[in-house]
């Protein structure tokens, strides 16, 4: 028995963090935000599976025995982890089967640098026989986590990255951050236009047979405790009890 852990570079992964909690209230995790890290989108490959592989085996230190990459762009890495026999698993493949089993008639997708240039989900889209329109959207990620969830800068960039996907059937939400500013992507694209948050297929592939129950979640972060906590009430309105500084790392 142990704990699951979930780590992102910031607190996009809350938005995993708080379905899980709504269908397991009774699961016990230590979420892991690497914000005193360079973002995962901007290291090379190499930089990005050796940073992986270090956070996953601090939290095996910490009683984790099931791990959950809460991030596009490190899930782009994750079959490539070596992480001594401990569970890992992302976001992209849930992702890809969600939006497949929609059968969308035009799929759209937004997402950071790394996740869409890696064509990792053109081609597993293309895999399933779906055609794929994808924009980089890296602006969005970073003013969420500065609490920005409702500015006028916000709303530019919202409306000149979604201009060419605003007819799209479906728009795929590729970064974990971009479902806690749903509401205002809606404003920017067709009325019929739905948009595909994978947080509950994620969730769903979980093996929580072995995870304790009962026990206090742990926020962790590399970077600042106190924007840690103010970024994820604005995006999620969760107030973070006590996150600690992450040592060591």
């Amino acid at each position: 028995m142990g704990r699951i852990g979930m780590i992102d570079w910031g607190i996009g992964g809350i938005g995993i963090y708080r379905r899980l909690k709504e269908r397991f209230p009774r699961a016990s995790v230590t979420y892991f935000s690497d914000t005193g890290f360079t973002p995962y989108g901007k290291t090379t490959r190499q930089e990005l599976i050796e940073r992986l592989e270090r956070v996953v085996r601090f939290l095996r230190e910490h009683y984790v025995t099931q791990v959950v990459i809460a991030c596009n762009a490190a899930s782009t890495v994750v079959d490539e982890l070596r992480c001594g026999g401990i569970e890992v698993s992302g976001v992209i493949k849930p992702a890809i089967d969600l939006a497949a089993n929609l059968k969308p008639q035009d799929l759209g997708l937004i997402g950071g640098r790394r996740t869409v240039v890696s064509g990792v989900y053109r081609r597993g889209l293309a895999a399933e026989g779906i055609a794929l329109k994808q924009r980089i959207a890296q602006p969005l990620s970073g003013l969420i986590e500065k609490g920005e969830i409702d500015s006028p800068v916000l709303h530019f960039e919202s409306e000149r990255i979604l201009k060419p996907l605003a007819h799209c059937s479906h728009i795929l939400l590729a970064c974990t951050h971009y479902p806690a500013i749903a509401d205002l992507l809606s404003r920017y694209v067709s009325p019929k236009t739905q948009f595909i948050d994978p947080a509950d297929a994620v969730v769903s592939r979980l093996d929580l047979s072995r995870i304790m129950t009962h026990q206090r979640d742990i926020f962790l972060t590399t970077g600042s405790v106190k924007v840690m906590r103010r970024a994820a009430k604005a995006a999620w309105a969760i107030d973070l009890q006590e996150p600690k500084q992450a040592r060591g790392l």
